[in-house]
């Protein structure tokens, strides 16, 4: 019998977000906001709980910041946008697939989820002025707490090949 790392589900881990995302969106968490919203040129996050059985924290992405491709190492994880939108790129086991996760949406990661994930242009038409881009707002949880990601590269036959791993306890890399 194969023991999960933690006793939550990814099922646990939406509600977390989704829960986390109500308190920001209410005010609750205001005062760990930077003054004046988070920064529109680079990335920016807090973490809003933690223990030694979860990790949420409040990340703000921008245009030209990427994660690179990731995987959370034996952590489970789960998100909630809560403003904008993001795109995800996740290997399938066969190739690389795109998704847009929009204001509302949920995503969970199971154990060797890799993915990169950024920021997103939000829907644009011919009638919609050009506006300077805003950071777009996520929740993420992680169950155990982070303690390493491991970073990814396709290589020339279609593969997946680790580039290295860092020990961290900070949410999606750097």
């Amino acid at each position: 019998m194969v023991l999960a790392p933690t006793r939550l589900r990814p099922a646990d881990l939406l509600h977390a977000t989704d829960r986390y995302a109500a308190d920001v969106l209410s005010g609750r968490f205001d005062d760990v906001l930077p003054v004046g919203g988070p920064p529109t040129t680079e990335r920016w996050y807090t973490r809003l709980h933690g223990d030694d059985e979860l990790d949420v924290w409040l990340i703000s992405w921008v245009p030209d910041h990427a994660t690179e491709l990731h995987d959370h190492g034996g952590s489970l994880g789960a998100l909630t946008v809560l403003s904008g939108a993001l795109r995800e790129t996740r290997w399938d086991g066969k190739q690389l697939r795109n998704r847009r996760l929009e204001a509302g949406d949920q995503a969970a990661f199971p154990l060797g989820w890799v993915h990169d994930v950024v920021w997103a242009r939000e829907s644009v038409s011919l009638s919609t002025p050009i506006v300077a881009p805003t950071p777009t707002l996520s929740v993420h949880a992680y169950s155990p707490p982070l303690t390493a990601m491991s970073y990814y590269e396709v290589s020339e036959r279609n593969a997946l090949r680790r580039k290295r791993t860092e020990l961290t306890d900070q949410p999606e890399g750097k």
